[in-house]
């Protein structure tokens, strides 16, 4: 009999260890944290972008899938529940800080971050309404790929260009001026030798540079903390090894900080295509050269050309001994091919590596395509620089119907699909008729 007890008593203690931790976001915080986004939009009530932002918002727990929202979906598929509105996000469905069509309900969607922030809580939170506020003027989303931000020389015109704009955020009068001037030169020059990228820089620079400028600003206490936000967010995208698809972030938010100095009226913004830095040189009056490039080497002289010259040729470095070591993985059978045709990606923009021609490494992401879902862990992913492709290790596969697994990674694939071995590779595609 003590035998049995002692048994079930290690069985009852072995069912609480594995039980899932509570997520910290209860619903309480849930909805203190709704008050004081309602409060911030509240207090820029619309001054910003001509309507107050705050609007259906959800928070998703990655984990779990589980949605706190604000307010209930017009299909009714969230339930009221301590207060909030809650459900479960479907698992075929990428958790981003966007706006998504929810139940018949335009919403924010905001990811949680794994331990509790605040801040990163209210800023995501404030980001995804902006994007919802996008959606509403027309402006659709879209994920950005600028290619050319990887290559040796946009990267040192990106640089010197964000050093001329820092130095313009915190100086005045003539000396800022002049600042901007150089930033302008270091642009033009960049364009210069990349003229077909101009577009897709522009719509980046207003779809999550703007994004940024929004959120910093409306949960900013004061001048000062908003410019240490900014800068903070600047080095942190200046230290990553890929521009292509993090530097419009940073640097759309830095033209619209030098627009609002200027008392620039963001309320007559109402597309994806406009040039913040043709805006800014208007509104600051500033002249340039006819070719940039043809005085932008001996300004560079003042912004320490010298010194980014050392970090690209170290970025360099760094790329070949990748190349070396971890590329093997991705070219070595046995690999799984993914063909993408419509792909959505959730990813961290410092958990990437570029690796030159052959693309960049994801060391975690999510992606969801025709095919199904992917979800990589460990272990990494390759998407071509063209993103029409993608490779992840076929050490450990598993097939079970539409549940594929590996080392480090697993896909969900939809109906009508499979994988398929060849030549010791694996190949996903559709099921012939």
């Amino acid at each position: 009999m003590r035998t049995l007890t002692f048994f079930g008593l290690l069985l009852i203690l072995i069912s609480c260890k594995e039980k899932v931790t509570e997520s910290y976001f209860t619903a309480e915080k849930a909805i203190a944290n709704f008050r004081k986004i309602e409060e911030i939009c509240n207090r820029d009530s619309g001054r910003l972008w001509g309507s107050n932002l705050y609007g259906p918002l959800m928070f998703v727990d990655r984990t779990s899938r589980k949605i706190s929202s604000n307010q209930i979906d017009n299909n009714g598929l969230l339930k009221l529940k301590d207060g909030i509105y809650t459900g479960i996000y479907p698992r075929e469905n990428l958790i981003t800080t966007s706006a998504v069509t929810f139940g018949g309900t335009l919403f924010g969607i905001a990811p949680l971050p794994p331990e509790e922030d605040e801040y990163r809580i209210i800023t995501r939170a404030i980001h995804s309404l902006y994007h919802r506020h996008q959606q509403i003027i027309g402006i659709k989303p879209e994920y950005f790929n600028v290619v050319n931000m990887d290559e040796r020389e946009a990267r040192i015109w990106i640089k010197l260009e964000w050093k001329a704009l820092r130095k313009a955020i915190e100086a005045d009068g003539e000396e800022q001026s002049l600042a901007l001037r150089d930033a302008l030169i270091f642009r033009g020059s960049g364009r210069e030798l990349f003229p077909k990228y101009a577009g897709l820089q522009n719509r980046f620079e207003n779809y999550e540079g703007l994004a940024t400028f929004t959120y910093m600003i409306l949960a900013s206490e004061s001048d000062a903390d908003y410019k240490t936000r900014l800068f903070e967010y600047l080095d942190r995208i200046y230290s990553m090894q890929s521009y292509a698809r993090s530097y419009g972030s940073i640097h759309g938010a830095l033209y619209a900080t030098l627009l609002q100095k200027k008392g620039f009226d963001f309320t007559t913004l109402s597309s994806d295509t406009t040039d913040l830095a043709l805006l800014a040189k208007n509104l600051y009056s500033i002249e340039l050269p006819p070719v940039c490039r043809d005085v932008a080497g001996s300004i560079a002289l003042s912004y320490d050309i010298e010194g980014i010259n050392k970090e690209e040729d170290k970025r360099l470095l760094d790329i070949k001994e990748r190349l070396n070591s971890q590329v093997s993985v991705f070219t070595q059978k046995p690999v799984v091919f993914l063909e993408l045709e419509s792909p959505s990606f959730d990813f961290e923009p410092e958990d990437l590596q570029y690796l030159d021609t052959l693309g960049t490494l994801y060391h975690t992401i999510r992606v969801s395509d025709n095919w199904g879902k992917l979800t990589v862990d460990k272990t990494g992913c390759l998407i071509s620089n063209n993103y029409k492709y993608l490779r992840i290790t076929a050490k450990g596969i598993k097939i079970d119907k539409n549940h594929v697994t590996g080392e480090g990674w697993q896909i969900m694939m939809n109906d009508g699909w499979e994988i398929k071995n060849s030549n010791q590779d694996y190949y996903l595609r559709k099921l012939t008729p």
